[in-house]
């Protein structure tokens, strides 16, 4: 179907009018001008108030009318300023009100748009709903884009119907790096729960061999890896949720809701206990065999792929490709480039007798629920492994000492590198040297993949609220870069131009 197609959906009642506004809710992004048009009593103010209320998680939340003060602006998770143009005066007051300004930093929900049309943005989404028999219709027309948003969390919907979810309540939780979003669903005779929601995506362009990035850095590209690693982990005795449904087709998961809690405190400062039973955990799970190929239901068996030269190579290369042009204002020459990968090539090969097992990838403080209720390692809920490969478990010791999200005071991440070590050592023969040093190699390839991802979030993606994670990854890669296997890049980076700190802890 062309995404443009309009969207015609049926209303029976008011119910589902309310529900739409809350589906509406978890489509629309920041710069989406939404025009709602209708008679009277056809449900508009009904609509904008079940909008509101789910953008703001407030059933409670004042909505009041803003047919005379022409504008209502509610500052929430994106700021939205409703317009009622019915009283408007001459469609030239509408640049009074500040329709730009708001749609810059927010959406804009418009009330008799026929009243300023023209000066409307071309790219409006529509919305007109009308009367039909004791119900209504609501009809969507707009761009490809936001059209394919509506039609996303439509389908959504319909998916959360068929599991027999009919009149839960959808609310955002979180978006991340990646293009997965999640929501937690209420119902009124259960448990919350959360759903993944993980479209599948159009192959991008070969960067290498003649494949695209995901398929070289081994990124998953459907949710049967997670499926596989979430009963793994579980059947070990880690807390990972359990997948109560699955569409993978259509990228639809509904899993079990470990909590809200995480390991950082109210002012966003990590809880030494909870970093520490994190790190307890790491062990335990490095402490098991290393599986190769596990059940993925279905009749799927997903085969672990390994953390290989190629793709540490390709993700330690975002560094020039993205944060060197981005840092000096000029491309790297061939040269730098040339050195660049015959360094990396020389770490690489010096892990080669390093320890390997599962590695989760992203084991840092956005991924880890903290569930007090429970005891031992099952403190630390893992949520999110779908990249899990198997590779150097040095790697995500590197990933939640050296966090990327936060700043861990050096005695904590001490504490944290002598309690995993102490962990080793007491689960049998353990080379604490070679796991140092390839350490130090993983913390290095992890950082400078960091450091070109965050402008190529940035630049190519739109995100640029990751761009605050900068100064502290570069000090994450000052450090690791202390160690003497690293002083050819550390050397490499201060001919480059990589504005490093004078000195990072050393661990």
């Amino acid at each position: 179907m062309n995404d443009a197609t309009p969207i015609v959906v049926s209303l029976p009642d008011e119910a589902a009018t309310i529900q739409l506004g809350e589906d509406l809710a978890l489509a629309l992004r920041l710069g989406d001008c939404l025009a709602l048009s209708g008679d009277l009593g056809a449900g508009k103010s009904t609509l904008a108030r079940a909008l509101l209320r789910a953008i703001a998680d407030d059933e409670a939340l004042e909505v009041p009318s803003p047919t005379f003060t022409l504008v209502q602006s509610y500052d929430l998770r994106i700021p939205v300023s409703h317009f009622d143009l019915y009283r408007l005066g001459h469609a030239s007051e509408l640049d009074e009100l500040g329709l730009d300004e708001a749609l810059a930093s927010g959406i804009c929900l418009v009330e008799w748009p026929e009243m300023a049309e023209a000066l409307l943005p071309r790219d409006r989404l529509t919305l007109r709903l009308e009367h039909e028999g004791h119900g209504r219709i609501a009809r969507f027309e707009g761009p490809d884009a936001a059209l394919k948003r509506i039609r996303r969390s439509l389908d959504i919907r319909k998916t959360l119907d068929g599991w027999g979810y009919p009149t839960a309540t959808r609310r955002y939780l979180t978006g991340d790096a990646s293009v997965r979003a999640y929501e937690t669903i209420y119902r009124a005779d259960g448990p919350a729960t959360i759903l993944m929601d993980w479209p599948r995506q159009p192959e991008g362009p070969a960067v290498l061999d003649g494949k695209p990035y995901p398929k070289v850095a081994h990124l998953a590209e459907d949710a049967y890896p997670f499926i596989a690693i979430s009963d793994y982990l579980r059947g070990i005795g880690l807390a990972a949720p359990k997948v109560l449904e699955a569409d993978v087709d259509e990228g639809i998961l509904l899993l079990e809701d470990l909590g809200a809690d995480g390991v950082l405190d109210a002012e966003g400062k990590p809880i030494p206990e909870r970093y520490r039973e994190s790190v307890a955990c790491l062990a335990y799970l490095h402490g098991r065999p290393a599986p190769r190929d596990l059940p993925a239901g279905a009749g799927r068996l997903h085969h672990i792929p390994d953390f290989d030269p190629v793709a540490m190579t390709m993700e330690a290369r975002l560094l020039v490709d993205w944060h060197l042009p981005w840092k000096r204002g000029n491309p790297a020459s061939d040269a730098e480039r040339q050195e660049y990968h015959d360094i990396w090539q020389a770490l690489i090969s010096e892990l080669t007798t390093a320890e390997t097992n599962l590695l989760l990838r992203d084991f840092h403080s956005p991924n880890i629920i903290w569930r007090a209720q429970e005891q031992g390692v099952k403190r630390a809920g893992l949520i999110d492994f779908q990249d899990a490969m198997i590779g150097p478990t040095a790697y995500d010791l590197a990933s939640i000492v050296q966090d990327a999200r936060v700043d861990i005071p050096a005695p904590l991440a001490e504490t944290m590198m002598a309690d995993y070590l102490a962990l080793r050592h007491g689960q049998g023969p353990f080379d604490e040297a070679a796991f140092l040093k390839a350490f130090a190699i993983m913390a290095a390839q992890r950082n400078c993949k960091l450091a070109g991802l965050w402008v190529r979030l940035m630049q190519r993606d739109g995100k640029p609220r990751y761009m605050k994670h900068m100064p502290r990854t570069l000090a994450h890669l000052a450090t690791a870069l202390r160690h003497e296997a690293l002083a050819p890049l550390r050397a490499w980076c201060l001919k480059a131009g990589i504005a490093l700190p004078e000195s990072g802890a050393l661990l």
